[in-house]
């Protein structure tokens, strides 16, 4: 296994892409016991599989009703979703945390810099008044790692950030602020800078706070509130280890052990050529102790260079194929 994870984050090729993940697709179907009996149902047999674009993906929603794991191991943390009270959440249940931070950190890095080099300020009320919150734990892990004074959470004092971003601004300093949307458009509102070296990162979401924008009105304001040229983005989730990022205009990219497919939405198992609509389904190989295999409830389009981008979400709660399997 040690050696298995060491090749996933040694993925430089799309050809060893394709090898490893035809091997974590075995090794889960054997051992996730949810994601094996799925299968099953579909009648798919996983010595037949030959090719990632015959891989099926499991309903996210399977992650609100089993426990989704390929590990026997003992489980160090659990991560879960935000939720409104009596709503079910997402449970994550990771049997290796090391391998979420070997993800978040090499992402990171890859992305943008190493984060002892860079000031990180964080504005992630929602996220800091709930406990499970896999985005706190990588956020709190990149500012124990960075070496900057200043690094640290805001979490209502807009008064602070104000100036704390004024002083960065006059040192020259590389800054990046991580936020929750509706908390940067509560401190533009309020405040406006021109800091055209910052970097600003919304990581989606308005918490029931505020209504839904479309991304280019959302991305306008923020960019004119910080005097930026484009609003960065992190794609990520309770059932994810790893995210994709996006330097601007809502286009992600994601690190070389994860990868976005799209289905067909009227026909789940059928994947669609790229630039098209559909469904997204992602393959996330850090995903090893749990399943690397999930279909989201987001729609999207993906592009010939694998990039992609969001468009919203499915209207219906829970995606079609989860009815297969009931407790």
């Amino acid at each position: 296994m040690k050696d298995l994870i060491r090749q996933i984050f040694s993925i430089e090729t799309k050809e060893q892409f394709e090898q490893i993940a035809l091997e974590v697709f075995r090794y889960q179907a054997k051992n996730c016991s949810v994601y094996r009996e799925y299968i099953s149902h579909l009648r798919i047999k996983p010595n037949e599989i030959s090719s990632s674009d015959h891989i099926p993906y499991l309903p996210i929603g399977f992650f609100k009703s089993h426990e989704v794991l390929s590990s026997t191991d003992e489980i160090e943390i659990v991560f879960s979703s935000s939720g409104t009270t009596g709503m079910l959440q997402s449970r994550h249940l990771v049997t290796d945390v090391k391998i979420y931070e070997q993800s978040f950190n090499l992402a990171f890095e890859q992305f943008y810099a190493k984060p002892e080099q860079t000031c990180i300020l964080a504005l992630l009320p929602s996220y800091l008044e709930r406990d499970g919150s896999s985005l706190i734990y990588m956020v709190d892990a990149l500012l124990k790692q960075s070496k900057h004074q200043d690094s640290g959470y805001f979490l209502h004092n807009h008064d602070d950030l104000f100036e704390k971003l004024k002083e960065l601004q006059a040192s020259g300093q590389k800054t990046i602020l991580i936020g929750v949307t509706y908390a940067l458009l509560d401190f533009v509102e309020q405040y406006k800078i021109s800091f055209p070296e910052l970097v600003v990162m919304e990581t989606g979401g308005m918490k029931g706070k505020r209504k839904e924008m479309v991304r280019e009105e959302l991305h306008e304001i923020l960019q004119n509130g910080f005097g930026v040229n484009a609003i960065h983005s992190e794609y990520g989730m309770t059932e994810l280890l790893s995210q994709a990022y996006s330097y601007g205009n809502g286009i992600f990219n994601c690190p070389p052990w994860m990868k976005i497919n799209l289905r067909d939405t009227n026909d789940p198992l059928s994947l669609i050529a790229n630039n098209k609509t559909g469904g997204i389904n992602v393959i996330d190989l850090a995903n090893i102790n749990s399943c690397s295999f999930i279909a989201t409830q987001d729609l999207g389009r993906v592009f010939e260079d694998e990039s992609f981008e969001v468009l919203g979400r499915f209207d219906n709660a829970d995606i079609r194929g989860c009815n297969l399997l009931v407790q």
